[in-house]
């Protein structure tokens, strides 16, 4: 093959993950999803046919730095628009994040051309390579981030969304890798091997209709829940101006859902303007609001530990606070897992010469994790109450972590978010189809509370029931089934990652193994 060819496919895969993702264009939002998620990985095995190692490593990093720059393109926003870089930082940025998982991708290369000299590289070997290599160990390797994972490209697809309760966003991530592998066999006239892959993946969304069909939806009692979306710009967030401003819409849209019948008010992370624990007007003022409205208010505000002499905050954190009905404050969460460069410096001694966290309004040092992840407790009704998973923000993207809440006794997902970031991209809709994965993962119903959009109410099937149009002053308000066996609900939730640890084995025994012939033929 000629190297202008690979490049061409290289710059073909690129554009096909881009368009892969959902995008916002003229007024609308385009979700291609169901096609590309199986164009995307075609392109790049075809482009790595017939090299070395080394070489498809070289061309596969290349390939995915190009294709998740692109579709990290609002990375450009959150640097230089809120957190005010330079442009040149900006352009440079969305490139240098596209590094992690080209990385990933170097290692899928050379481990697929290993394969492939040796005859190894079938489908579902490459569909297992894939999901291990590239998608998988992006969700933990140096923390993790695992956006644009290639299952996420399937969030509208109803027929394998089932399957996430059993395998995970990764288990979609494979079919769409087999699927893709069928493509370049079937670009190759290998129609056997083609056939076979075609096959696994109509075998996969007829087991998923199956399971879908079988799925004993939450059937607790309902609770009526609220989230709003207070529209706040990031540019004013916290600003002094705007602090009796921000807390009276929130107050306003708390009012209004009350009315609608909302026991359970929901606010998006970090809205309120200011820390509850410090300043006692604004913790009285949460606490009346509480008490008009008869409501328990789970809202997004900054935690504070107080030195020993209460005299000052030692640790700030990304908190959502339970207020109940009658104004007491019952409980805190602390975001456990937190965005490097946003919230906090990684080897800050080293880095932090150079940058300083972008979410600084929150804090003036870096934020701290809370401890675990657990569930909090509410009681809208006056008798004792059931567990929901408040889960904040960036802890959205891990299916492992999100399972926890699940796995902890939560009957409901609360996802609280600030999107303001993101300006009017399409990483808003990308976050969205994220946090779908989690309810079809879970089988919870998420209400998502975003403070510029999108909010939504999400199905324990991962279908997007409700949602608003984002930057717009916005309520919803739906009566949310609560699932009675929240440890049971799925499979994923009792076991986790066992099908990508599957890959993994798959994937380390076919090495292995072509080491081995290697070895024998020499």
């Amino acid at each position: 093959m000629s190297r202008g060819r690979r490049a061409a496919l290289c710059a073909g895969y690129a554009a096909a993950t881009f368009l892969a993702f959902p995008f916002p264009l003229a007024g609308r939002v385009i979700d291609l999803g169901l096609v590309f998620a199986y164009v995307a990985p075609a392109l790049l095995l075809l482009a790595l046919r017939g090299l070395a190692p080394r070489a498809a490593a070289r061309w596969a990093a290349g390939a995915s730095l190009v294709a998740h720059t692109l579709v990290w393109h609002w990375i450009y926003v959150v640097t230089v628009v809120y957190g005010h870089a330079p442009v040149a930082v900006g352009v440079l940025a969305p490139a240098l994040l596209a590094v992690y998982p080209a990385l990933f991708a170097a290692a899928f290369g050379a481990a697929f051309a290993a394969l492939e000299g040796r005859g190894l590289a079938g489908p579902f070997a490459v569909a297992a390579l894939w999901t291990a290599l590239y998608d998988h160990a992006r969700s933990f390797v140096l923390t993790g981030f695992p956006w644009a994972t290639l299952g996420y490209a399937q969030h509208w697809n109803f027929a394998l969304l089932p399957l996430a309760g059993f395998a995970g966003v990764y288990g979609l991530s494979f079919v769409s890798a087999l699927g893709g592998a069928g493509l370049a066999e079937l670009a190759r006239r290998r129609w056997r091997a083609a056939a076979l892959a075609f096959a696994g993946v109509a075998l996969a969304h007829a087991a998923g209709l199956a399971l879908g069909a079988a799925a004993k939806p939450a059937s607790g009692e309902p609770i009526r829940v609220a989230v709003l979306q207070g529209n706040i710009d990031q540019g004013v967030k916290w600003s002094e101006a705007w602090r009796e401003r921000t807390f009276q819409i929130y107050a306003d849209l708390t009012r209004e859902a009350a009315r609608r019948g909302a026991r359970i008010v929901v606010w998006p992370e970090t809205a309120v303007p200011g820390a509850l624990e410090a300043e006692p007007s604004l913790a009285a003022s949460l606490r009346a609001l509480a008490r008009e409205t008869r409501a328990w208010l789970v809202v997004g505000g900054v935690g504070l530990e107080l030195s020993p002499d209460g005299a000052r905050a030692i640790h700030f954190y990304d908190s959502a606070f339970v207020v109940a009905d009658d104004g007491s404050t019952r409980d805190r969460y602390d975001k456990t897992h937190l965005v490097p460069f946003g919230e906090y410096v990684p080897l800050r001694d080293l880095f932090g010469v150079f940058v300083s966290s972008v979410a600084s309004g929150i804090a003036p040092a870096d934020v701290a994790p809370g401890e675990r992840v657990r569930s909090v407790r509410v009681s809208p009704d006056g008798d004792g109450g059931f567990p929901v998973g408040a889960a904040v923000c960036y802890e959205l993207l891990f299916p492992d972590l999100m399972r926890r809440f699940a796995a902890d006794g939560a009957e409901i997902l609360l996802g609280m978010t600030n999107d303001a970031w993101y300006g009017k991209t399409g990483a808003p809709y990308q976050f969205l189809a994220i946090t779908a994965l989690r309810s079809a993962e879970t089988g919870l119903w998420t209400a998502r509370a975003a403070n510029t959009g999108v909010s939504a109410f999400i199905d324990g099937s991962g279908r997007v029931r409700e949602q608003t149009p984002i930057f717009e002053t916005a309520l919803l308000v739906a009566d949310v089934p609560r699932h009675t066996d929240p440890v049971r609900a799925t499979f994923y939730v009792r076991h986790g990652d066992l099908f990508a640890g599957l890959c993994w084995l798959g994937s380390a025994a076919l090495l292995v193994r072509a080491r081995f012939v290697r070895g024998r033929r020499r």
